[in-house]
């Protein structure tokens, strides 16, 4: 059977989420092309090397332009801070890479523009995770508007809520401006933004008000924790949208959100039915149908487990719960899905889409 060989630059949190999607995606899905970890490159080589036995790379680097520029490399996998995603994105199409870039695109609006037009020139595929569609209520949430259950849509209302950003935290490059662009805004509303274009199928067309807040101004540094250093992004982030189709809605991001560890909620809410979702529950999705009688009306749970829901038949018997790795897996899954010639379950952004 024909191999991907993908390099990974980015060796932490992403880099073991990928590594272990990577992995286990050939094992739960029929996929033409096998996923081959061949080389990993970051810059802590102490790390590293034990990163990469343990996750199973053949081989490691502290260079990732050589990386990236292997003749034997079919796909980069970019789980690196944000800033570094235009520099490295763009290097890999440049070298005939397919790429596969950690979500948000970049750290600013430049890089971002930059890596579109690349893509735009260069013979590879880009892909971005967003893995969040791979859930497979949101999938499913999807499907049921696509099928025009909810009918027209009114209200679209999300918020990404977590709570570890606290005074506590040290001064990691999420909160530097430089590294990361942003804060709860790139880190979180991102990925809601995303959520609520991928179930609605509709685009944002407005913003018609926003406003963030920066509480934690200084925090303890890294490299002397006797000492403070300035947060340079937001820790909390709202807005207020109109979407192409009509709708309204209204986004909310926060690191400090006392009580919740990864609350991603969407609620959508249409002329004959609406539907909510919130990741904490992440394998139910909450389902209002309004064209029942009255006296039969009132939101139902349903257990997105079922083998006739996306994703879940390539897992366990129904009721037998999915986790967060899980969605990493999925986009995996469809990522050599598409490379090798065949269709994602629903759709996979490219660097046009997630710009």
């Amino acid at each position: 059977m024909t191999t991907l060989q993908i390099t990974l630059l980015g060796s932490r949190f992403m880099g073991a989420i990928h590594s272990n999607a990577w992995l286990q995606a050939p094992r739960f899905f029929d996929l033409r092309l096998v996923p081959v970890l061949q080389t990993v490159a970051a810059r802590d080589a102490e790390y590293l090397e034990v990163f990469a036995r343990r996750w199973g790379w053949q081989q490691w680097t502290i260079d990732w332009q050589m990386a990236v520029e292997d003749a034997g490399v079919d796909l980069v996998d970019v789980a690196t801070p944000n800033h570094l995603h235009g520099e490295q994105a763009i290097a890999a199409l440049e070298a005939g890479k397919h790429v596969a870039c950690e979500k948000p695109l970049a750290g600013t609006l430049d890089d971002a523009r930059a890596m579109v037009a690349a893509a735009r020139k260069a013979p590879g595929k880009t892909f971005v995770w967003y893995n969040y569609r791979r859930v497979p209520a949101v999938a499913l949430a999807r499907q049921i508007v696509a099928e025009g259950r909810l009918g027209r849509i009114y209200h679209v209302r999300a918020a990404y809520l977590q709570s570890w950003g606290g005074p506590d935290t040290p001064l990691l490059w999420r909160f530097q401006s430089k590294e990361a662009g942003s804060g709860a805004h790139g880190d979180l509303n991102a990925h809601i933004i995303d959520m609520a274009r991928f179930i609605t199928g509709d685009e944002i067309m407005e913003v018609s008000g926003s406003i963030e807040e920066r509480f934690i101004k200084r925090r303890t540094r890294l490299d002397d924790p006797e000492k403070l250093g300035r947060s340079t992004v937001d820790d909390a982030v709202l807005f207020l949208a109109r979407f192409r189709g009509g709708a309204v809605g209204s986004f909310e991001a926060t690191r400090l959100a006392t009580g919740f560890k990864n609350s991603n909620r969407i609620e959508i809410h249409g002329e004959n039915g609406a539907l909510r979702f919130d990741f904490e529950r992440m394998n139910e999705l909450q389902f209002f149908d309004a064209t029942e009688p009255a006296r039969l009306q009132g939101w139902r749970t349903i257990l997105a487990t079922h083998a006739d829901h996306p994703y879940a038949g390539n897992f366990w018997p129904d009721g037998h719960l999915l986790g967060y790795e899980h969605t990493f897996v999925n986009e995996a899954a469809d990522i050599v899905q598409v490379l090798s010639g065949a269709e994602p379950a629903v759709p996979l952004p490219d660097f046009a889409d997630a710009y």
